[in-house]
């Protein structure tokens, strides 16, 4: 109170002295401005720092003041700071791990002048007793004395800022310009009840907030930007639900100035645009800006954004597809403008629009984000397709094959129910409410996002109150910290209960799907809809039906705590076709049982369409794909078939596949056929249980075809989405059946046998240290043995990997007839048929030269099989661009033989690591081979043309 009494004496002296000069407006204006910053600055923690920039060598020297407020219902002997610069110091952070476990290894072989660090720390002692080490993140201040509620502290520090490099995070240094964010030391804004650890882990957190901000500059020759106001060109001062941005850069950048319903919107942009995207924004970001007023009656008066938040917060999907020489553009430029800047405006101004704790609430911030940007493209692109202009700019020879798919009908507005269908159909999805720490990258905007925003959207679609909701919401909240349970109760009291199952919902993987079972017309004219819905929670749903004349209509309906089948009833207006939550309304796990048709033969069900390749599936239909397959073998030769198979990029349940091919080598039909069932429980202690059958038919040599039927289950465990790590049990049982040669039948081979198999294994295909473990145990009548194999890769520099490899195996019993069944030195054995060899029984010629890297995986060819037990250490390290070295040894021993030693070692081209790779032999136990005659036929290759594998490669670190 003495605060603000003084405050006003002074005031009234001011006032009193520059009366004759200003019109009572303005001094009122005046007055009220001087009062709102002082009485703002009384009440919140302020932070005061001048800053010293040496731009050369990327140091900021600061000295600052910390105002610290004890805002608990407590007493507290202890302060938290946080230094996240600190987080830049090496890779041993929780920064540093958290970009391995992404697969990002800049930080990791970043030299000294491109780390971040916090250094020459000084601080006032006079109040404080002790500090803990100012190099970690968080910084311990013990006080010589508790301080008592609503007490405050003032802190003065001294330290200078080791600026990072902006490759890291794009925060630092780059590309001639400084962006700064996270970076100073400031209190911790959400301590509670104990000092607990926070870390910077490149999230959009919040790290201190709703601090009074003073920052000043020393004048030098650069420009200065920030989100905070700017008082002069090296003064920026305010207060902010998040810690400043400032960009220092060597080009000024004009802002651009908006009139949005009276309220003046100052928008600064961190970079240049062109003069063509410069009057596209001169037009559109009005209409964007007023757009996301009434949707929630707020904006901001200033907006900065950088260039970090247009790369990060602009559209998804929105990028030209670039492909060697071809560019294919989606949208146009003023499209890819317009849904661009709503993105990252949208985002921008819901982080300014409450306080709350990203880190806990990111789904509220996130999801009302993606509810904007739901809202917008309903009212601006609503016929919009997903792939934009695509269809009709990919042509060859005046054909549009994009046209024959369904990706190219789904509109733009079902992009966030298919991403989250995509997830969880591989059963990676999390739940809404964790953490935002815990969250994979594709979690953080398929869950976090989507999901969410659908919910919300759906929300607003029944109750047409959820803008009303949002905008008293955020003004009566205004400057007040809030956490989801008052969200969600405010929420719920608006819908009135319509949102009362959100709650539970967030805090659990869902798996929550309505099935439209059949209809009945009614005597009064009506249709009576059989639904159902496997969740206890009261989730509301909507029934749409179409006429013949194309007439659509809505229905909604709520439902009770109960699984059990009701009947719903809606008017039967000629209708045609009866949609259950049609373009993802809800977020369900089963798109395919929310269709039926009401006449013709397909009535009470859906239609069969046949489609030529894989697609996104329709719903409305039962699919099949007829995709046609050309492959190759030595005994085969071109076998020319289709692939008939319900699997589509929308990976189901159940999947079946059929494939008959024609063998041009023999004449023969040929193909393969199976089916799997997998069992995804949303949270168990797997991830995946397959269960499945497959037989195929082939020829393993000339006019020799084998027949396979194979029998199988698998156990992927579950793992933590953000990890690398993977494990797997596995079982099956195989039965062969081979046609023999006369000659193969004179050596009494095996025309049939049975093949038992347990395997367990563990990958961690992280970065810098990648290793797996394979583990198998291996029956049938005339054998059992144990095997196992350990690889490992180190990316010892960037780019520069040594990989060791070694294979251990045994037989515990062994009393087979010849070598099929042995462990190999050089070559393997594929009795199995599991490996992709071209010319599997070829000994000469190229086709003999494939190499595999199983077994022995030595590339030297030794000849020699293994009937009782080997052990074998494969390396290879990188010398010269693709060029590396490779060696190999190993022991082994057969019945009534003394134990040999063997070792190869040559180099290797690397033509695509892991797929196409080429071995020449150089010194091994054989001698020097290139004096060998026809050393051409003892170099060695592999060859992977595995898609599956291909795709696993490049999504690593994304879920």
């Amino acid at each position: 109170m003495k605060i603000r009494s003084g405050f006003y004496n002074l005031s009234i002296r001011i006032l009193r002295i520059i009366s004759g000069l200003l019109t009572t407006r303005k001094i009122f204006a005046i007055f009220f401005l001087s009062s709102f910053f002082v009485y703002t600055k009384a009440q919140k923690d302020s932070i005061d720092i001048q800053i010293k920039l040496d731009e050369v060598n990327y140091i900021a020297h600061v000295q600052q003041k910390i105002v610290y407020r004890n805002h608990l219902s407590r007493s507290v002997d202890s302060i938290k700071l946080m230094a996240w610069a600190n987080a830049y110091k090496n890779s041993k952070t929780p920064l540093g791990k958290r970009k391995l476990q992404e697969r990002k290894t800049a930080l990791y072989f970043a030299n000294k002048e491109k780390l971040g660090y916090i250094k020459n720390f000084k601080i006032d002692t006079s109040s404080i007793l002790s500090y803990s080490d100012p190099s970690r993140e968080n910084i311990y201040l013990h006080l010589k004395r508790p301080l008592r509620e609503h007490e405050h502290i003032t802190l003065n520090l001294e330290y200078d800022i080791h600026i990072p490099s902006s490759e890291f995070t794009e925060y630092g240094f780059g590309n001639n310009r400084i962006l700064l964010k996270y970076f100073f030391i400031v209190p911790d804004g959400f301590e509670n009840n104990k000092l607990s650890k926070r870390h910077y882990l490149d999230l959009s957190e919040n790290q201190s907030i709703h601090n009074y901000w003073n920052i000043r500059f020393e004048n030098g020759d650069y420009h200065v930007q920030s989100n905070l106001l700017q008082k002069s060109p090296s003064h920026f001062e305010g207060v902010l639900y998040e810690d400043p941005e400032i960009l220092i850069s060597y080009t000024e950048n004009n802002p651009l100035n908006f009139d949005i319903e009276g309220q003046k919107i100052l928008l600064d942009l961190g970079y240049k645009v062109s003069l063509e995207e410069e009057a596209n924004l001169a037009f559109i970001l009005p209409l964007q800006l007023k757009f996301i007023k009434n949707k929630i009656g707020f904006l901001p008066h200033k907006i900065f954004l950088s260039d970090y938040a247009k790369n990060k917060n602009a559209f998804i999907g929105s990028e030209d597809i670039q492909f060697h020489k071809w560019k294919f553009s989606l949208f146009t430029e003023a499209e890819k403008t317009d849904l661009n800047y709503f993105s990252m405006l949208s985002q921008y101004i819901i982080n300014q629009s409450f306080l709350a704790d990203k880190n806990t609430n990111h789904w509220i911030y996130n999801g009302l984000k993606t509810y904007l940007e739901i809202e917008y493209l309903k009212k601006y692109y609503a016929d919009k397709k997903l792939l934009g202009n695509l269809p009709n700019e990919v042509k060859f020879w005046k054909i549009k094959p994009l046209k024959w798919f369904n990706a190219s009908d789904i509109k733009l507005t079902d992009r966030y129910g298919l991403a989250y269908e995509y997830i969880l159909r591989h059963n990676l999805d999390q739940k809404i409410n964790a953490p935002l720490q815990s969250l994979s990258k594709f979690n953080t905007i398929a869950i976090s996002s989507f999901e969410t925003g659908l919910i919300f959207s759906m929300l607003n679609d029944k109750t047409q109150r959820f803008d009303s909701f949002i905008t008293q919401f955020l003004s009566q909240n205004r400057g007040k910290k809030v956490d989801f349970k008052y969200f969600l109760q405010r929420l719920q009291m608006y819908s009135q209960d319509t949102s009362l199952f959100l709650e539970k919902f967030i805090q659990h993987k869902n798996r929550v799907n309505f099935k439209l079972s059949s209809f009945k017309k009614t005597d009064d004219n009506q249709l009576s809809l059989k639904i159902s819905k496997n969740s206890l929670l009261k989730i509301p749903f909507k029934v749409e039906s179409e006429s013949f004349s194309g007439k659509l209509t809505s229905f909604w309906f709520d439902t009770t705590a109960s699984t059990k089948k009701h009947f719903y009833k809606i008017p039967d207006d000629s209708t045609k076709v009866v949609f259950l939550n049609n373009h993802y309304t809800f977020p369900e796990a089963n798109f395919g049982d929310n269709y039926l048709y009401t006449k013709g033969m397909f009535s009470n069900m859906k239609k069969i369409r046949f489609k030529l390749f894989t697609d996104i599936p329709n719903p409305k239909y039962h699919e099949i794909y007829a995709s046609p397959k050309l492959s190759w073998n030595n005994y085969d030769k071109f076998l020319l078939g289709t692939k008939f198979t319900n699997e589509s990029l929308i990976e189901p349940k159940f999947i079946y596949s059929l494939e008959p091919s024609y063998s041009t080598g023999t004449g023969r039909l040929t193909g393969s056929i199976g089916a799997s069932y997998q069992f995804m429980p949303p949270e168990s202690f797997f991830r995946r249980w397959v269960i499945g059958a497959n037989a195929a038919y082939y020829h393993y040599d000339y006019n020799l075809p084998y027949k396979k039927v194979n029998f199988f289950t698998q156990l992927n465990f579950a793992k933590n989405p953000r990890s690398q790590i993977s494990r797997n049990l596995m079982f099956s049982y195989s039965y062969f059946e081979r046609e023999l040669s006369p000659l193969l039948i004179k050596q009494n081979d095996y025309a049939k046998y049975n093949l038992w198999n347990i395997g367990y294994s563990y990958s961690d295909s992280k970065a810098i240290h990648e290793n797996s473990l394979t583990s198998n145990f291996q029956w049938m009548e005339d054998f059992q043995k144990l095997s196992a194999e350990y690889y490992y890769r180190w990316e010892y520099a960037k780019n520069k990997k040594l990989m060791l490899r070694s294979f251990a195996g045994v037989f515990i019993n062994n009393t087979t007839k010849n070598n099929l069944f042995n462990f190999g030195l050089s070559k393997v054995s594929n009795y199995a048929f599991s490996y992709g060899l071209l010319g599997q029984s070829a000994t000469t010629g190229i086709l003999s030269q494939q190499f595999i890297l199983a077994e022995g995986g030595f590339k030297s060819d030794f000849k020699d099989y293994v009937n009782r037990w080997m052990v074998s250490t494969n390396i290879d390290t990188h010398i010269w661009k693709m060029f590396g070295i490779y060696v190999d040894a190993g022991l082994y021993k057969n019945k009534q033989q003394p134990v040999k030693f063997i070792w190869d070692s040559g180099i290797n081209l690397k033509v695509i690591p892991d797929f196409l790779e080429i071995y020449f032999p150089i010194q091994s136990s054989l001698g020097f081979e290139p004096s060998f005659k026809g050393y051409g036929s003892r170099i060695r290759y592999t060859l992977n043309i595995n898609l599956g594998a291909i795709i696993g490669y490049f999504r690593r670190g994304v879920y």
